[in-house]
């Protein structure tokens, strides 16, 4: 009696081993798809990652993702094939290269450009002539459209 309880005892400790070991390697598989998933643009929303996107194409590329990993493909392996498929685009962080030249320096030029009509802007401003005063004629006008003006006291609120 005693060996048989012995017996069992040893093939459920065996499962429960076997068991940790499949979870733990479990654990590890959905955290390698999740960082490569957050690696990876959807190229639907474009400025989610593929682990953040609720679109159809993104589920489908992390189908497309773990089914690489189960096949027991590298994560260089998997971007590889997916920049084939997809283009360097899909990368968050595309490799330095002619094709993917504006997207490296673009945002960089387009700041530049900002800045130079921000201060051709200013310069323009700060040149510009004061606003006339208006002609005696000019102010009778005004005065009959708009009635007389307030004194500034008044208009100021009484503070002075």
């Amino acid at each position: 009696m005693k060996s048989l309880l012995l017996i069992l005892i040893f093939v459920f400790s065996a499962f429960t081993v076997n068991d940790v070991k499949a979870q733990t390697n479990g654990t590890q598989t959905e955290q390698r798809i999740r960082q490569l998933s957050e690696k990876i643009r959807c190229l639907v929303c474009q400025n989610q990652s593929l682990a953040d996107s609720p679109a159809e194409l993104a589920g489908d590329m992390r189908r497309e993702v773990r089914e690489q990993v189960a096949a027991g493909r590298s994560d260089h392996q998997i971007l590889d094939y997916l920049v084939q498929r997809y283009g360097d685009f899909v990368l968050y962080e595309p490799p330095f290269k002619a094709t993917t030249l504006l997207l490296w320096i673009g945002p960089f030029v387009l700041l530049a450009v900002a800045a130079l009509v921000l201060v051709a802007t200013l310069r323009r401003r700060r040149r510009a002539p004061d606003e006339p005063a208006l002609a005696a004629d000019d102010k009778r006008l005004v005065e009959r459209v708009l009635g007389p003006a307030a004194p500034p006291q008044e208009r100021d609120g009484g503070a002075r």
